[in-house]
């Protein structure tokens, strides 16, 4: 599952473990990973310096953004620190229920890439599910409910895969433009077509 930022992903990804799926969450991942004194963090600092250690020993996230948010070059070789810990990291816990018959979230914010289309380390998933809104509702989102500038907010979604490319990857897209009341109603129609999956391999 993915979407943009402030789509609602995390709304639908509990709405999803509420009906039974076990969700495996990359940013949680990245976190843990990144906690201090991980493989992860000590290549980070190696990397940037005591500038991205915060007072208390943690990660300073906002810092690492600070560098990496209009850099390619930093940002690329943020992502080749943390990307394969990550996947390895996911895998080995799909892995850990690959013999049971339970429903598996993999929630992955950045799975859509700037091509449009989805990275090819995911592609032999069940199926792709998008969380869509439209970009400006995210942006009030983002706001309001996240603490980001209006300025902040654009930037961190135009600097993502379009609201078009996420879409035309998707085997099943989730409208997330609504209600609680209405989101519920998509859950349910979500829900049922994950569980067709097991009656039909992907192409």
């Amino acid at each position: 599952m993915t979407g943009g930022i402030g789509a609602g992903k995390s709304t639908v990804a509990d709405g999803l473990v509420d009906r039974g799926a076990i969700l495996i969450d990359a940013d949680r991942i990245v976190r843990e990973l990144q906690a201090p004194g991980t493989p992860v963090f000590r290549a980070m600092v190696e990397r940037w310096g005591q500038k991205i250690v915060a007072p208390d020993g943690s990660l300073d996230r906002a810092a690492v953004a600070a560098i990496v948010f209009n850099d390619a070059e930093e940002l690329q070789a943020l992502n080749t620190i943390v990307h394969p810990a990550v996947r390895a990291e996911m895998m080995a816990r799909l892995a850990a229920v690959a013999d049971t018959d339970a429903v598996v979230v993999l929630d992955i914010p950045l799975l859509v890439d700037e091509q449009g289309s989805a990275r090819s380390e995911y592609r032999d998933l069940a199926g792709i599910v998008v969380v869509d809104a439209d970009p400006e509702l995210a942006v009030e989102r983002l706001a309001a409910h996240r603490g980001f500038s209006e300025v902040d907010a654009r930037a961190r979604v135009a600097r993502q895969a379009s609201r078009e490319q996420r879409v035309e990857a998707a085997d099943y897209v989730v409208d997330n433009s609504g209600t609680i009341e209405a989101l519920d109603a998509e859950l349910d129609r979500l829900w049922a077509w994950i569980g067709s999956l097991a009656e039909r391999p992907r192409p």
